[in-house]
């Protein structure tokens, strides 16, 4: 006895007050100007479990909606930088952006803040999962059904309950199997705990007096919080889900203050067997569990017989998948988690209650999501492959931060998880980092001829190695811009072998922050793996103008009070000559005018810049792209290597542009610095011409750059900066 008192008074006050570190999505905060429409607006509040009423917002965590204006009462939350209360505002919205903010007195508002959306928590063990709720968020009617249907007598036995052991001893003679168990909410409490679920009676024997002890040193209102923080209720692939707060998320897809009465019946029911009710796979069975839980409600007077007939008239109203739950994003939270174990001990991430705010924009990572999965869907039924898998990651390409993740088709399966994990052949994505490496070297600019011609390689090995253009066809003599935009093999190999795949080698090793891959000449078309991260981070240099910015998932970490324990500011560096980059990044442009990216619905007039990566057999398909403000990189393959019929531009390609068309975003701003001067030249020559004649396109180039003239468009030579001087003389007059 003296031994199993302390097993519960140390175990369970230890684990009773065990605040696993819940992570955050990034606060929307609301501010005139902003791009945002109503839909998204509302969405994003159901999102956080806002309620929509009809009139003035009763209660912090609802809404009023009326046309574009919202009047909106917002949560109180321990903000990294301070507690905000409870906030009532208007909120007036117009032509796709916020108008107007101001407060309940009709003050203007510079900002709005609303509370984050928990994203989920890093608990001990990884495979459990949970969200802990105080006593004050637990709502009476589950309090009810939990008694009425688990333990009638929960308020005033002493942990077992004879009553309860003798009836339904009774009641399984009479039907010769277990058909009912007597086991107080206090023993299912202590199984969970500390004990396994085998049926001998030493086991039952212990289970009763711990449950006696353990009513001895806690009140009712503390063990049945510890049942509702504790139950199992499901399992989400390799992640078990604990808790009625998780389970509502599970099951739901909405908190549990949401939930309307025969869904908090479905959620007691599930308790009894959680694979034998589950509601997926054997609604039936679950709906007449739930109904009865209903009856059970009922008769106990805790709803009205018309109450629970309405209630069991309803479907089961569960999400559309069985996998996962609508706020866990496993790809996201496990950069979470590594980013978080360079801190952070496993007990205090564990024990010390840390709030932990993320870099995940919540829209972005729907946009990612959704975006994934049509394209996935719509590359099958095109013929394309089958058992097709993807991955996304979205950051923003000047702070490094991760905005979304996305790890697979299965969205919430805590499985494999390609956005980090998957290491691909990236094909062409190398490319725009073989012409940098070409013009750092100051022999190459975006008009520089190279030979799309065939070559034959002499490998270490005694062999050869002759590559081929996608098409087939070699193009001759193109310029860079031509041969970047449209993705020319030959033109990209010759271009590496004459600056050295060493170094290209040497600089991939230097932008990605990692080591040097092995310099086969085949890496200067993609043979190198790489995640979807390592290939964010990789074109983050170039989104950025040159500058390398580790990615990050965390922004701040707060104790449980709210204090400020930790920040993760900026870490930037130069990485790359930034009139190179701009160069490479003018060509990526090409990519969506005239190259392999052509095809990309982009919204019009929004300036991007972006490349796509195919490998042999279609078994990789790539697209990287970047506007003024965001980065993404997607990937779309199979997990088994096989062949399919995707290239970037037919499976990578159409995820990519469906994120963007759904996101506001601003267009590419390029790089103006003193030392470039913007030319025309001939696309398919790179040759100087006259503005409109030829196939002319305009570039900025350095001002030392020197041109062959086309004589057709432009006889005579100038200088570069001679020309500039021209037109800004013109631009005077």
């Amino acid at each position: 006895m003296v031994w199993l008192d302390y097993r519960i008074v140390s175990a369970f006050e230890g684990r009773r007050w065990d605040l696993p570190a819940r992570v955050y999505a990034r606060p929307l905060e609301l501010a005139a100007g902003l791009p945002l429409s109503a839909a998204a607006l509302e969405g994003h509040l159901k999102d956080l479990g806002y309620k929509a009423v009809s009139g003035e917002a009763p209660r912090p965590g609802s809404y009023f909606r009326r046309g574009e204006s919202f009047r909106i009462l917002t949560r109180a939350f321990p903000f990294w930088d301070g507690h905000q209360g409870a906030l009532s505002a208007q909120v007036d919205l117009a032509a796709g952006a916020v108008r107007r903010l101001r407060a309940a007195d009709g003050e203007t508002l510079g900002t709005l803040r609303l509370d984050p959306k928990a994203l989920g928590t890093v608990f001990p063990g990884a495979a459990e999962d949970r969200l802990i709720l105080s006593p004050e968020e637990i709502p009476a009617l589950l309090r009810a059904a939990l008694v009425v249907t688990e333990d009638r007598r929960f308020d005033s036995h002493f942990g077992v309950d004879p009553r309860a052991i003798l009836r339904a001893a009774g009641a399984n003679l009479k039907a010769g199997k277990i058909e009912q168990g007597g086991s107080t909410l206090t023993q299912q409490l202590v199984k969970n705990y500390f004990l396994t679920s085998r049926q001998t009676l030493p086991r039952k024997l212990q289970e009763a007096v711990m449950a006696v002890l353990l009513e001895l040193h806690y009140s009712k209102e503390e063990i049945l919080t510890a049942y509702v923080n504790e139950v199992y209720l499901g399992q989400d692939g390799r992640r078990a889900v604990h808790g009625f707060g998780l389970g509502s998320q599970f099951y739901f897809g909405k908190s549990l203050t949401n939930l309307q009465t025969q869904e908090i019946a479905l959620l007691a029911a599930v308790i009894r067997g959680p694979s034998w009710y589950n509601p997926w796979r054997h609604p039936e069975r679950a709906k007449e569990r739930r109904d009865r839980v209903l009856g059970y409600m009922a008769s106990a007077g805790v709803i009205t017989e018309q109450d629970a007939a309405a209630a069991a008239s309803r479907p089961l109203g569960l999400r559309k998948a069985a996998a996962g739950t609508a706020d866990y994003t496993p790809a996201f939270l496990a950069l979470v988690r590594r980013q978080l174990a360079r801190d952070y001990g496993a007990d205090d991430l564990a024990q010390a209650g840390l709030m932990v705010f993320s870099t995940l924009d919540p829209m972005v990572q729907t946009a990612a999501e959704e975006a994934l999965e049509t394209g996935i869907r719509s590359a099958e039924a095109r013929g394309l492959g089958s058992r097709l898998e993807g991955a996304v990651v979205v950051t923003h390409p000047h702070t490094g931060e991760v905005l979304a993740a996305v790890g697979g088709r299965r969205l919430r399966f805590d499985g494999f998880n390609r956005a980090i994990d998957a290491r691909r052949p990236i094909g062409s994505l190398v490319k725009p980092l073989v012409y940098l490496t070409a013009m750092e070297t100051g022999r190459y600019s975006l008009a520089t001829p190279v030979e799309d011609v065939p070559v034959t390689v002499a490998l270490d090995d005694g062999s050869t190695w002759s590559p081929r253009n996608f098409s087939g066809t070699p193009h001759g003599r193109v310029p860079v811009v031509r041969a970047l935009a449209e993705s020319m093999n030959l033109a990209a190999v010759n271009t590496g072998l004459d600056v050295g795949v060493d170094l290209v080698a040497h600089r991939l090793g230097e932008l990605t922050g990692g080591d040097a891959p092995a310099p086969n000449p085949a890496l200067l078309l993609g043979a190198v793996d790489f995640s979807p991260l390592n290939v964010a981070e990789l074109y983050g240099v170039l989104a950025s103008g040159g500058f390398r910015t580790p990615l990050r998932a965390v922004l701040e970490v707060s104790d449980a009070s709210g204090n400020a324990l930790e920040r993760y500011p900026l870490n930037v560096r130069a990485a790359a000559d930034p009139a190179a980059v701009d160069q490479v990044v003018q060509a990526m442009q090409q990519t969506f005018e005239r190259g392999t990216a052509k095809s990309a619905a982009v919204p019009p007039g929004l300036r991007a810049a972006g490349k796509t990566g195919t490998t042999d057999g279609g078994r990789d398909s790539w697209f990287a792209g970047f506007t003024g403000d965001r980065l993404a990189v997607v990937w779309i393959g199979r997990d088994d290597n096989e062949q399919t019929r995707l290239t970037g531009s037919s499976g990578a390609l159409p995820v990519w542009s469906e994120i963007m068309t759904r996101l506001p975003t601003t267009s590419l701003v390029g790089h103006t610095g003193a030392e470039q001067a913007s030319v025309q030249i001939d696309y398919a020559t790179g040759r100087l011409v006259r503005a409109g004649c030829a196939d002319a396109i305009s570039v900025r180039l350095p001002e030392d750059t020197e041109l062959e003239v086309d004589p057709a468009c432009d006889p005579g030579r100038q200088s570069i900066v001679e020309r500039g001087k021209e037109w800004l003389k013109r631009l005077t007059r």
